[in-house]
C-alpha cells in the first residue's frame, strides 16, 4: 500500500517490448517511510518559502517545467465529489456540452520514435543478454531464502488447518442452517429420556474443547499471516498519519491558490471574457438578424414565382424555388413556420413542369399552323402589348425543360409537326377547290376524290402549291429547331465553362493551402504559449467560425435576394432591351449555379442529335404527304396516261421539290422519289406499249414499198448528226417548205427506208428525250428501248423473210425490191445503236454500265437477220440458176436461150437492189450471186461431158460465157467485176 503512494520510476523498454524494473545499484540502506508527494507542487520564485506560502501560479510561472509535474492522471481524474466517475475530466467544469478539440502538440518538444532508442538498444542488447543469462543460471540468494522460509510455514499452516473440518471453511456455511447446525452441534448424542448423564456432559466438554483447538489453530494462523505483513501494515499505518498531515497542509496550500486564483480571475480574466461574451452575443445577434432577413426573403418566394411566371420566366422560378428549397433544408431547417413550405414548393414545382410542356405545346401548335406566307419564320412578337418575344418565350422554354431534364420535348413538337404536315395538304386542296366550280364539295367529300376530278393542270398547280407550303414549312421548322439547338449550345458551352472555372478553383486552393497552414500553425503557438490557452485557442476557433458561418449567412441571404430582385425587375420592365440583358444575365447565372440539375454533356449531345434527326424526320413527313398527294391520283390511273411532256413537268417538279429540300434539311428522303419511281414505271411501261403497239400497227400495214422521206425526218436525222438526240420543235408549216425527198441522207449516204423506219427513229428520239428529262428512269427506258429494237427485228423479220406480209397486208409475193429495202432499213437502225448506245451511257451510273450490253446483242441479231436477207437474195438467184442451167445444151444459135434468160434475170435483180443498196453491197451481192451461176454452170458442163479442149461444144460455150460476161459487166457499177469465168471448167490432170 505504501509502495503506491510513491513516485514510480519510469519505466525502460527492452528489445522485445517487456518493461523491467530497473535495478537499485547504490549500496543497500534502510526503508525510511515515505511520504506521499505533493499534489500541487512548489513552483520556485526564487524566495525560500515554504509549504504553508502555498504555490504561486502568477510569478515566474515560465520556471516551471513538465518534470516539475508528479501528478498521474487516475489521481486527477479520482474525483470524490462526483458520484461516478466521469469518462471525461473537462465536462465537470463545463458542462456536459463541451466540446473536446484536438490538442496541438508542442513545438517545443521533439516527436520521439522509436529510431532515436535504437543506438542505445543496439550497445545495451549484448549486455542485457549476459544478465539474462546470469539471472537464469545464478538467482538471488535472499530470494531463495525468503521463498523458502515462506513455503515451510505454508506448509506447517497448511497441515494446522487440515485439522479442521473443511464445513467451517466454506463461503456458504451459515449455522442459521439446521443441516448445518446439525453437523456441527450434533445435540442428538445428548439427549437422552432420562435428564443429563454424566456421558453426555463428557462429550459435551469435549466438543467444546475441540471447538477450541479449532479457533486457536486459526487463530494462530492469522497471527503467522500478521506477523509476515507486520512491517508493511506498520509502514501504511504511519504513512496515512503522515498522508493525514499532508493533507492538512495541502488544504490550506489549495484555499490560498484558490484565493489567488479568483483574485486573477478577477482583475485579468472577467473582463476579457465579458467582451468574449459580448462579442459573441453581438454575433448571435447579427446571425438572428441574417436569419429573419432570409426568412423573409423566403416568406416572399411564392409570390415572387407567379410574378416570374406571368413572365414566363421559368428558368429563374425554378432556380428560385430550387435556391428556397435549399436554404429551407440547410439554413431554415426546423423552422415551424416553414414546416409546409418545403411540400409546396415541391408541387408548385411539379406544376412549372406541367405548365412548360403545355406551353411548349400550345408554341409548338401555333408556330406550326400560322400562315405560311404573310408571317415570319419565327415570331418575333405577339399580340399582347406586354408580351415577351415569341422567340425569347421559347427560349425560355427550352432552357426550363434542359433544366428539369425534360428532355422529351422534342417528341411534343414531332407529333405537332405531323398533325401540321396534314393540316396543309387539307388547306391547299380546299384553297384550290374553290376556284374550280366543277367540284361540288358537298357531294365530293373527300380529299382523294376531289383531287382525281381535277384535270392535270389544276392537279399540277395544286401539287406545285402544297411543294411550296411544304417548303415555306420545313423553313419554319428549321428556324425554330435552330433557336432550340442555340439554346442547347449555351447550356453545354456554360457547362463547359463551369467545368473549367472548377478546375482553376481547385488549383487556386491547392496553392493557399500551405499559407493558411501556417496561420492556424501561429495561432496554436501562440494559444500553447498562453497560460489558460485552451479556453483563448477555443475562443479564437468560435470567432473565426462564427465569421465564417456569418459571411456564409450573408453570401446566401444576399444571392436570395439578388435572384428575388432582380426577377421582379425584370417581370416589370421586360419590354425594354435591358430587360432582355438582365433575363440573359440572370439566366446563365442561374445555369452555372445549378449545373447539378443541368443534363450532362452526353445528354445534351443526345439532344442535338435528336434535333437534327427532328428536321430529318419533317422532312420525312414532309415528303411523304406529297406522296399521298401523288398516289391519291394515280389510283385511278390517271398518271399513266399522261402525256410525256405532262410526266416530264411532273418529273422536273418533284426532283426541283426533293432538290430542295435536301438542300433545306441536308437529308437525301426516298419516299417522294421512290413514289416517282413507281409512277415513272408505270408511266413507262405504258409509253413503250403503246409505242410496241404503235410500231406493230405500222409494220402489220407496211407494204415494203420506198417511201418518200418528208424534210422533217430529214432534219431530224441531221440534228442527230450534230450530236443532239433530242426532239426538235414543231414547226408551223408555210409556203416556203421543202419537198419531199426520195432518199435519206445520213452521213453522206442514201437510205432508201420505209415509213415504219422513219417513225421508228422518231420513237426511239422520244425514248432518249424521255430518258433527258428523267435520268431516273434511264435503266428502266433502256431495257423497253432494247425490247422495241428486238421487237422491229423479229416482227419485219416475219413479214418479209418469213413471209408474213403476203396474208397480213395482202402482197402477192416477197420481191428482191421488198429484201432490199428490208435489208436497208435495218442497215439504218444499227447505224442509230451505237449513237443511241452513247447517249444511254451519259445517263447511267458507272455501276449500271452492264444493262448496255444489250445494245451489243442487238446488233448482232441486226447484223445477222442483214446477212440472212443478203443469203436470201442470192438463194433466189441460185433457184433460177439451178433451173435454168439444168436445161442447157451446147448447140446452136449462140448465144443459146438459156443464158439468155439468165442474163435477163441478172438485169432484173440488178434493176431492183441498185437503186436501194450501195454499190458496194450491190458489187459483194453479184460476186455471191456470180459464185453461185458458175458452181450450177461448172456442173452442167461436167455432167454434158463438155471440157476445156478447143473443140466444137467448148467453142460454143466460150461464146455464151462471153455473152453472159458482157451483160453482166454492162450494168451500173459492175463494170470492173471481175467474174473469173475460167474457174467453169475442171483443171486437167
Amino acid at each position: 500500500m505504501a509502495s503506491s503512494h510513491s513516485s514510480s520510476p519510469v519505466p525502460r523498454g527492452g528489445r522485445d517490448g517487456i518493461y523491467r524494473k530497473e535495478r537499485d545499484t547504490s549500496p543497500p540502506r534502510c526503508r525510511s517511510i515515505r511520504s506521499l508527494p505533493d499534489v500541487c507542487p512548489k513552483e520556485p520564485t526564487g524566495e525560500g518559502r515554504g509549504l504553508c506560502d502555498g504555490p504561486s501560479v502568477v510569478a515566474e510561472h515560465d520556471r516551471w517545467t513538465v518534470y516539475s509535474s508528479k501528478v498521474n492522471l487516475p489521481a486527477a481524474l479520482n474525483d470524490p465529489r462526483l458520484a461516478k466517475r466521469e469518462s471525461d475530466f473537462f465536462t465537470k467544469t463545463w458542462g456536459l456540452d463541451f466540446a473536446e478539440t484536438e490538442v496541438m502538440p508542442s513545438f517545443y518538444l521533439p516527436n520521439i520514435t522509436r529510431e532515436h532508442f535504437g543506438p542505445y538498444l543496439q550497445e545495451m542488447a549484448q549486455r542485457e543478454r549476459i544478465h539474462e543469462r546470469c539471472k537464469t543460471i545464478c538467482p538471488n540468494k535472499d530470494d531463495v531464502d525468503a521463498v523458502s522460509s515462506i513455503t515451510t510455514n505454508h506448509d506447517k499452516s497448511r497441515a494446522e488447518l487440515e485439522q479442521v473440518p473443511k464445513i467451517f471453511m466454506k463461503p456458504e456455511f451459515a449455522l442459521e442452517d439446521p443441516a448445518t447446525f446439525n453437523t456441527v452441534l450434533p445435540w442428538s448424542h445428548f439427549n437422552s429420556a432420562g435428564g443429563k448423564s454424566s456421558r453426555d456432559v463428557a462429550s459435551s466438554k469435549l466438543l467444546q474443547e475441540k471447538l477450541s483447538h479449532y479457533l486457536d489453530v486459526v487463530e494462530v494462523s492469522i497471527a503467522r499471516q500478521i506477523s509476515l505483513r507486520s512491517e508493511a501494515f506498520f509502514h501504511a499505518m504511519s504513512s496515512q498519519h503522515e498522508l493525514q498531515d499532508r493533507l492538512q497542509e495541502t488544504q490550506r496550500a489549495v484555499a490560498v491558490l484558490r484565493g489567488r486564483t479568483a483574485a486573477i480571475d478577477r482583475v485579468m480574466c472577467q473582463g476579457p471574457l465579458q467582451a468574449l461574451r459580448t462579442a459573441l452575443t453581438r454575433n448571435n445577434c447579427v446571425k438572428l438578424h441574417n436569419k429573419l432577413k432570409l426568412m423573409a426573403a423566403v416568406h416572399q418566394t411564392q409570390p415572387t414565382v407567379q410574378l416570374l411566371l406571368s413572365t414566363s420566366e421559368f428558368v429563374g422560378a425554378l432556380e428560385l424555388i430550387s435556391t428556397t428549397k435549399e436554404v429551407l433544408q440547410q439554413e431554415l431547417q426546423g423552422i415551424h413556420s416553414f414546416r409546409h413550405l418545403g411540400s409546396q414548393l415541391c408541387e408548385l414545382e411539379k406544376l412549372i413542369d406541367k405548365m412548360m410542356v403545355e406551353d411548349f405545346s400550345m408554341y409548338a401548335r401555333s408556330d406550326l399552323n400560322r400562315s405560311l406566307r404573310d408571317e415570319p419564320q419565327v415570331l418575333e412578337k405577339v399580340h399582347q402589348p406586354n408580351a415577351a418575344s415569341q422567340k425569347e418565350r421559347l427560349e425560355s422554354l427550352v432552357f426550363g425543360l434542359l433544366r428539369q431534364r425534360k428532355l422529351d420535348f422534342l417528341d411534343i413538337y414531332s407529333d405537332e409537326m405531323i398533325m401540321a404536315a396534314k393540316a396543309i395538304v387539307s388547306q391547299c386542296v380546299a384553297e384550290n377547290v374553290l376556284h374550280i366550280e366543277e367540284i361540288d364539295t358537298e357531294v365530293v367529300t373527300k380529299l382523294a376524290d376531289q383531287m382525281r376530278l381535277m384535270t392535270f393542270p389544276q392537279w399540277f398547280e395544286l401539287l406545285k402549291t402544297v411543294f411550296e407550303s411544304f417548303l415555306l414549312f420545313l423553313q419554319r421548322i428549321k428556324a425554330t429547331l435552330s433557336v432550340v439547338k442555340n439554346v442547347v449550345l449555351e447550356v453545354l458551352a456554360s457547362n463547359q465553362k463551369n467545368r473549367l472555372l472548377e478546375e482553376v478553383g481547385s488549383g487556386a486552393s491547392v496553392q493557399e493551402a500551405p499559407h493558411g497552414t501556417s496561420l492556424l500553425q501561429g495561432e496554436a503557438e501562440l494559444a500553447y504559449l498562453t497560460h489558460e490557452g485552451l479556453f483563448i485557442s477555443d475562443a479564437l476557433n468560435d470567432a473565426q467560425q462564427q465569421q465564417q458561418q456569418q459571411q456564409t449567412v450573408q453570401d446566401q441571404s444576399s444571392t436570395v435576394g439578388s435572384r428575388i430582385q432582380p426577377s421582379r425587375a425584370e417581370a416589370a420592365s421586360s419590354d425594354s432591351a435591358s430587360g432582355t440583358s438582365e433575363t440573359s444575365v440572370s439566366r446563365e447565372q442561374s445555369f452555372m449555379s445549378g449545373e447539378n440539375m443541368m443534363p450532362t454533356d452526353l445528354e445534351l449531345n443526345r439532344v442535338i442529335n435528336n434535333i437534327q434527326e427532328l428536321l430529318y424526320n419533317a422532312s420525312d413527313v414532309s415528303h411523304d404527304r406529297c406522296v399521298k398527294v401523288l398516289t391519291a391520283r394515280a389510283k385511278d390511273g390517271s398518271l399513266e396516261r399522261l402525256s410525256s411532256a405532262e410526266f416530264v413537268c411532273l418529273s422536273q417538279a418533284v426532283e426541283g421539290f426533293v432538290r430542295d429540300t435536301e438542300e433545306l434539311c441536308g437529308r437525301r428522303s426516298v419516299s417522294l422519289r421512290g413514289a416517282l419511281q413507281s409512277q415513272a414505271n408505270r408511266f413507262v411501261h405504258r409509253f413503250h406499249e403503246e409505242r410496241k403497239t404503235k410500231l406493230s400497227l405500222l409494220l402489220d400495214n407496211e407494204r415494203w414499198k420506198q417511201a418518200e422521206v418528208p424534210a422533217e425526218f430529214q432534219d431530224l436525222v441531221n440534228s442527230i448528226a450534230d450530236g443532239r438526240i433530242t426532239l426538235p420543235e414543231r414547226k408551223i408549216p408555210g409556203p416556203e417548205d421543202r419537198k419531199p425527198t426520195e432518199f435519206l441522207l445520213v452521213n453522206g449516204q442514201k437510205y432508201a427506208v420505209v415509213g415504219t423506219v422513219l417513225l421508228l427513229i422518231r420513237i426511239f428520239l422520244e425514248y432518249c428525250q424521255c430518258v433527258n428529262d428523267i435520268p431516273s428512269i434511264a435503266t428502266d427506258m433502256l431495257t423497253r428501248l432494247s425490247d422495241l429494237l428486238k421487237h422491229f427485228n423479229s416482227r419485219s423479220c416475219q413479214l418479209v423473210l418469213g413471209a408474213g406480209a403476203l396474208q397480213v397486208v395482202g402482197l402477192k409475193t416477197i420481191t428482191t425490191k421488198n429484201l432490199a429495202l428490208a435489208s436497208r432499213c435495218l442497215q439504218l437502225v444499227v447505224h442509230y445503236i451505237p449513237i443511241i448506245r452513247a447517249h444511254f451511257e451519259t445517263k447511267l451510273q458507272p455501276k449500271q454500265f452492264s444493262v448496255l450490253r444489250h445494245f451489243d446483242h442487238i446488233t448482232k441479231d441486226y447484223n445477222d437477220h442483214i446477212a440472212e436477207i443478203s443469203a436470201k437474195l442470192v438463194a433466189i438467184m441460185d433457184s433460177l440458176f439451178e433451173k435454168v442451167l439444168s436445161k442447157y445444151e451446147v448447140k446452136a444459135p449462140m448465144p443459146s436461150a438459156c443464158f439468155r434468160n439468165v442474163c435477163k434475170q441478172m438485169a432484173k435483180m440488178h434493176e431492183a437492189i441498185s437503186e436501194l443498196l450501195p454499190e458496194e453491197q450491190t458489187q459483194m451481192l453479184f460476186l455471191r450471186i456470180n459464185a453461185s451461176y458458175k458452181m450450177h454452170l461448172k456442173r452442167q458442163l461436167a455432167r454434158l461431158g463438155v471440157v476445156n479442149d478447143g473443140g466444137p461444144q467448148h467453142g460454143l460455150v466460150v461464146v455464151d460465157v462471153a455473152f453472159y460476161t458482157e451483160n453482166v459487166q454492162a450494168l451500173k457499177s459492175l463494170e470492173r467485176l471481175d467474174l473469173n469465168m475460167a474457174e467453169i471448167w475442171e483443171q486437167k490432170r
